[in-house]
């Protein structure tokens, strides 16, 4: 039977889309593997650029294009200002600041960036003078990027160890309280960065918290120290020294269970109020 002129388009419009389709699955899911493996490569060069083309280099007008518009950082700003920020203190206290990357691992949209820094501090940092010495630190951030930007970024850094290095600090912080831990007692260390404007309602909250563990078992006492940087933030570290490791963790307890029963939600506070606390469990080793 032979088909019509009408006929034969009729078939191979039919029989087309068939055709277009036909190519094997594994090339379709080579071509989706190669996207994403693209994508990947091209957000840990994003971030690689940042670090030794913006930071390293002084070219802080390059993170316009790396950071996106969305971003927020820790202070409320958003972009590549938000995200540069904080950096600024510590880049005028140590000029000649280097950060090196130690490792780059990059999943998906997530970059995960382990880098060392090193830099001399001829200048004041807050409201510390200036020491001239050469500190080393370390520290860990994961990013995450949409469309070749950074739009959101968590960073860890050994602070504790920063402040021990510019003599802020000894390096057995167990001297910071009168009374040293000994024979299973723990220090249980907290230091707070605390934003001028959050200060009032931050102090508020560690009398509420102090006059909480006085009253748990294994509490035996507790101290406060703190100071004001050069734009008025607050520097509060807090020391409560515990009875064991095991009356600390019932205290945590304690503490948690009266927080739901207040419906008070700490985390939730100091993302609003802009404040920052590294914690930590110290034990007595040098006598």
């Amino acid at each position: 039977m032979k088909l019509s002129t009408a006929g034969m388009y009729l078939l191979i419009m039919l029989i087309l889309p068939d055709i277009i389709n036909a190519q094997p699955q594994h090339v379709k899911n080579n071509k989706s593997k190669e996207l994403f493996m693209n994508t990947t490569q091209h957000n840990k060069e994003v971030v690689q650029r940042i670090f030794e083309q913006g930071l390293n280099k002084r070219n802080l007008d390059l993170l316009k294009d790396l950071v996106a518009d969305e971003f927020t950082g820790l202070q409320g700003k958003n972009g590549a200002e938000g995200f540069v920020m904080p950096l600024l203190p510590l880049i005028k206290a140590f000029p000649d600041i280097q950060w090196n990357i130690v490792e780059l691992i990059a999943e998906g949209d997530k970059v995960v960036i382990r880098w060392k820094w090193d830099g001399t501090q001829t200048a004041s940092w807050l409201s510390l003078p200036a020491t001239g010495k050469t500190i080393t630190n370390e520290g860990t951030g994961i990013l995450t990027l949409k469309n070749g930007k950074v739009i959101s970024a968590q960073v860890l850094t050994d602070r504790l160890g920063f402040l021990q290095a510019l003599d802020v600090l000894p390096q057995d912080v167990n001297v910071l309280f009168s009374k040293k831990a000994h024979n299973g007692q723990v220090n249980f260390i907290d230091r707070f960065f605390v934003p001028a404007a959050a200060i009032q309602a931050f102090r508020q909250r560690v009398k509420i918290n102090r006059d909480m563990i006085k009253q748990l078992p294994g509490f035996i006492e507790d101290a406060v120290y703190e100071y004001k940087d050069g734009d008025g933030n607050l520097i509060c570290i807090t020391v409560a020294l515990w009875q064991s490791q095991e009356a600390l963790n019932h205290a945590k307890e304690a503490v948690q269970a009266a927080y739901k029963k207040e419906g008070f939600d700490a985390p939730a506070m100091f993302k609003k109020l802009g404040i920052t606390a590294d914690r930590g469990v110290y034990t007595q080793v040098f006598e």
